[in-house]
C-alpha cells in the first residue's frame, strides 16, 4: 500500500489549483453566496478545461486520485460547487452526480444547479432528486425523491470518501492561512508565532490535517483496490475527518481572533462552507453511530484499527 498519490495526481492537482486561481479564486465563494443561480458559469469553464468531466474514478485507479486531487485542490479556494458529488457519478444511471442522504430530511449542497442528481443512503438504497425543497445556509437545499431499483452499496464509499478530500483541501489552506497570520502579527515586540502556547495549538492543528491526508489515502485505496471493508473505512475516514476539521478550525479561529469572523478573511469563508460537507449526510456523533454499529464486534483493518 503506497500511501501516497501518485506524481501525476499531484501535478493535476497543481494545475487545478492554478486553473481555480485564475478563475477567481477566493472570489468565486462570494459571487457565489451572493448569486447561486450563477455557479454553474463561475465554475463550470475551469472544470471543464481541466478535463474533470473525462475522469472515471469508477473505472480507473489513476483517475481516482485524479479525482481526489482535484477535490483537493477545490477544497483549498472552498469552490462554491459539489466537485466530489459530481465526481461519484453513477456510471450505470442518467444522472449528473451523487448525493449520500442520510436522517429524516435528506439534504444536498445543489441550490442553483440545473444538474441530475441521484441520491444514496448509507445503507445503499438509491433515489432519485425529483425536486428542492428548504434552503439552508451553504447553498444547502433539502432533496425530494424516488425510491429507484438497484443496490447502491457500491455508491456509498466513493460517495462518502471524495468530499472528504474537498474538506482536506479546506484544512490544508485554513492551517497555511494561520501559520501565515501568525508569522505577521506582533504581540508585545514578538511575532505571535515566537510564543510557545501558539506553537503547541499549531502543531494540534497540523497533526489533524497530516494525519487525515495518511487517512484519505489509504480510504482510495480501499477503493481502488475493492477492499470488502472500502465502506467501514468510508465511514471511518469521515469521522476522522469531522474530528480533524473540529480541531483545526477551532485552532485557526482562536489564533486569528475575531477578524477570522470576518467576511473579509479568507478563513472565514472557508469555515462557513465547510459546514455542508461536515453536516451531511450525518454529523460527528451520527457518523460515529452508524459506524459502530455497521461494523460491530468486526472492527476495522487497515490503518483505521
Amino acid at each position: 500500500m503506497n500511501l501516497d498519490l501518485d506524481g501525476d495526481a499531484h501535478e493535476f492537482g497543481r494545475q487545478a489549483r492554478r486553473a481555480f486561481a485564475a478563475a477567481g479564486g477566493d472570489a468565486l465563494v462570494v459571487q457565489a453566496q451572493s448569486a447561486p443561480q450563477h455557479r454553474e458559469a463561475l465554475v463550470g469553464p475551469a472544470l471543464a478545461g481541466l478535463g474533470a468531466w473525462e475522469l472515471d474514478p469508477r473505472g480507473d485507479a489513476a483517475d481516482l486520485e485524479a479525482a481526489a486531487a482535484l477535490c483537493r485542490s477545490a477544497g483549498y479556494f472552498a469552490l462554491p460547487y459539489p466537485l466530489a458529488e459530481r465526481l461519484a457519478a453513477p456510471a450505470d444511471l442518467e444522472v449528473d452526480g451523487l448525493i449520500v442522504v442520510g436522517g429524516a430530511r435528506p439534504a444536498g449542497a445543489v441550490v442553483g444547479l440545473e444538474s441530475r442528481w441521484a441520491a444514496v443512503t448509507l445503507a445503499g438504497e438509491r433515489y432519485a432528486v425529483t425536486g428542492l425543497g428548504d434552503t439552508q445556509p451553504g447553498l444547502i437545499a433539502e432533496v425530494e425523491l424516488a425510491r429507484l431499483d438497484g443496490d447502491g452499496a457500491g455508491d456509498v464509499a466513493l460517495g462518502l470518501v471524495l468530499p472528504c478530500w474537498t474538506l482536506l483541501g479546506m484544512l490544508d489552506r485554513a492551517v497555511e492561512l494561520t501559520v501565515a497570520h501568525v508569522g505577521l502579527r506582533q504581540q508585545f515586540g514578538r511575532p505571535l508565532s515566537a510564543f510557545q502556547g501558539v506553537q503547541f495549538q499549531l502543531t494540534d492543528a497540523e497533526v489533524e490535517r497530516a494525519g487525515l491526508d495518511i487517512l484519505a489515502t489509504h480510504a482510495l485505496w480501499s477503493i481502488a483496490t475493492d477492499q470488502p471493508g472500502a465502506v467501514d473505512d468510508a465511514l471511518a475516514l469521515r469521522m476522522a475527518a469531522l474530528e480533524a476539521a473540529d480541531v483545526a478550525f477551532r485552532v485557526c479561529h482562536q489564533l486569528h481572533g475575531a477578524v477570522g469572523f470576518c467576511d473579509e478573511t479568507t478563513l472565514s469563508w472557508l469555515s462557513r462552507y465547510s459546514q455542508p460537507l461536515r453536516r451531511l449526510p450525518l454529523g460527528l456523533s451520527g457518523t460515529r453511530d452508524h459506524l459502530t454499529r455497521r461494523a460491530g464486534r468486526r472492527g476495522l483493518a487497515g490503518l483505521f484499527t
